[in-house]
């Protein structure tokens, strides 16, 4: 399976509201849910007006378009980066999926994924 690197540093943060959320960058997720409303964005599009905000995060997503009835693809993932003790903030779309570790550790993870037969597209 292929993985790619996503060349944009990423900001996770905890709003107080949606306002300043700039749509027209990519790789910017929202979820919004009864207790919260956080967003995953560009570091450099980052709203002011936020509870909680956390930089120094990487991705990459899976280069496929993974069908709902596909089991264990992320989870597979996930145990090879938790056995090289690497934490992980996963965000699920509709066609695939995409993993963030922290900036310091991200060429370490797709190390770890590459010796695990993984191919990394950069």
């Amino acid at each position: 399976m292929r993985l790619k690197a996503i060349d944009v540093d990423l900001s996770i943060c905890k709003l107080t509201g949606a306002a300043q959320i700039d749509f027209s960058r990519e790789f910017t997720f929202l979820a919004h849910t009864d207790e919260e409303l956080s967003l995953v964005c560009p570091t450099e599009t980052a709203p002011t007006a936020m509870a909680e905000r956390d930089d120094g995060w990487r991705a990459f997503r899976i280069e496929a378009q993974l069908d709902f009835s596909l089991v264990g693809i992320l989870a597979k993932i996930v145990a090879i980066l938790a056995q090289a003790n690497i934490a992980i903030f996963a965000i699920s779309t509709y066609d695939t999926d995409y993993v963030l570790t922290r900036k310091e550790r991200f060429e370490q993870a797709l190390e770890a994924l590459q010796a695990a037969g993984y191919e990394i597209e950069r």
